[in-house]
């Protein structure tokens, strides 16, 4: 991946920390303020075929041929931040507001916003730091920030095959399990010469449901918060540069039945950068966890935890243009428990090809095409197929 694109990818996702990926630097008193973030929209074709109740699914069925604009895997940002060295501490915080991209038949509203961030750090670099409020989840974060449709559309998600919420899926749930944004107290090492870990307690979540095949819990997720960690080691030799993680995420789930509480998946990657290539490696695998958005259809109707797991590749190669052209492949798999049957009509496995090109018009503007191949199996093997083009362009500042 070329500078300029990298750059983009980073100041993307703006989850690490307030004080990275510079944006409109304003001095304020002991404070400093950075402004940043991006705007993104996208032409989506989908076209569909097959008639297969998959509950769980991504695959549009052959009633669900249509176009619409939107938003891609990265909703438009605006994030507000500041830093500030206080009795021998780095302190800073951070805030976002996430425009929604989607207005159904001309109405204005549509996906409305989000607020995905508002977070605090304090630390110093001898011993780590400390993150207080809501930001992207420690488990799997690796997997999205490391997708090359981070800069596009991939899977369109939504109902009927068109994206009717803040954004596009991505890779989710054909590759790997969403980090989402998460109300999480957690706490950062220094760096030992690129090895670095995260540990954290999270916001719970409840099981949910896209069908009577499978349970939805009520209440807050759990009787105890989830626990979340990560640990990566980042390493450079000659002209390769590459970095190596693996996470975990755990969480009681109240109501499930006997021996069944404990959901929890972990995962292992790595990314190798190297004479213009840039390769990825992932795979997790958990039990209750789901296989799209955490704990979506991770329990059988009786209360059973289901076994997930899933993974992608991904190669890219910066052309002499400075265009990036990627392709990547990937799917998650999830297997019948407790009386699930056959014929229930549960997913499967969620599959997807995607290709991509990706051009740094100037160091601020991206421009995008990508295509993507979609398919959904139920447990009977009964299959829906999605076509996916896109055209847009995405900006930071």
């Amino acid at each position: 991946m070329n500078k300029n694109i990298k750059l983009a990818v980073a100041g993307a996702i703006l989850a690490i920390s307030a004080t990275a990926n510079a944006g409109i630097i304003i001095p304020a008193g002991e404070w400093t303020l950075d402004v940043s973030g991006n705007v993104n929209s996208y032409a989506i074709w989908v076209k569909g075929s097959g008639t297969a109740t998959v509950n769980g699914g991504l695959s549009a069925t052959k009633a669900s041929t249509q176009a619409s604009q939107s938003t891609g895997l990265l909703p438009n940002f605006l994030s507000f931040a500041g830093s500030s060295r206080q009795n021998d501490l780095d302190v800073t915080w951070l805030i976002s507001i996430n425009p929604g991209g989607y207005s159904p038949n001309g109405l204005s509203g549509g996906s409305g916003n989000e607020n995905r961030q508002a977070f605090m750090t304090f630390g110093d670099k001898s011993w780590g730091s400390v993150k207080v409020g809501k930001d992207l989840g420690i488990y799997a974060s690796d997997a999205i920030l490391s997708d090359m449709t981070l800069l596009g559309v991939g899977a369109q998600g939504g109902t009927g095959g068109s994206a009717k919420t803040t954004t596009t899926l991505g890779r989710i749930g054909v590759g790997y399990q969403y980090a989402d944004w998460k109300q999480q107290i957690a706490y950062t090492t220094p760096n030992f010469n690129g090895l670095q870990a995260t540990v954290g307690i999270t916001q719970a979540w409840n099981t949910t449901s896209t069908s009577t095949a499978s349970w939805a819990s009520s209440g807050n997720g759990g009787a105890s918060p989830a626990y979340e960690g990560k640990a990566s080691y980042s390493f450079a030799a000659n002209d390769v540069t590459g970095k190596i993680w693996v996470s975990g995420v755990t969480q009681k789930i109240d109501g499930a039945a006997s021996g069944e509480s404990n959901a929890y998946s972990g995962d292992i990657g790595a990314n190798i950068k190297v004479a213009g290539f840039d390769v990825t490696g992932y795979y997790y695998g958990g039990e209750g966890t789901g296989i799209t958005g955490l704990f979506g259809d991770g329990y059988s109707k009786d209360h059973f935890k289901r076994s997930v797991d899933g993974g992608y590749v991904q190669v890219k190669y910066a052309l002499p243009t400075k265009t990036v052209a990627g392709i990547s492949w990937g799917q998650s798999n999830v297997d019948r428990a407790g009386t699930d049957l056959v014929g229930d009509g549960l997913v499967k496995t969620n599959e997807m090809w995607t290709a991509g090109l990706y051009h740094p018009l100037t160091k601020s503007v991206n421009l995008v095409a990508e295509y993507s191949n979609l398919q959904s199996s139920n447990q009977a093997n009964q299959q829906n197929t999605t076509n996916i083009g896109s055209l847009g362009a995405i900006l930071f500042f």
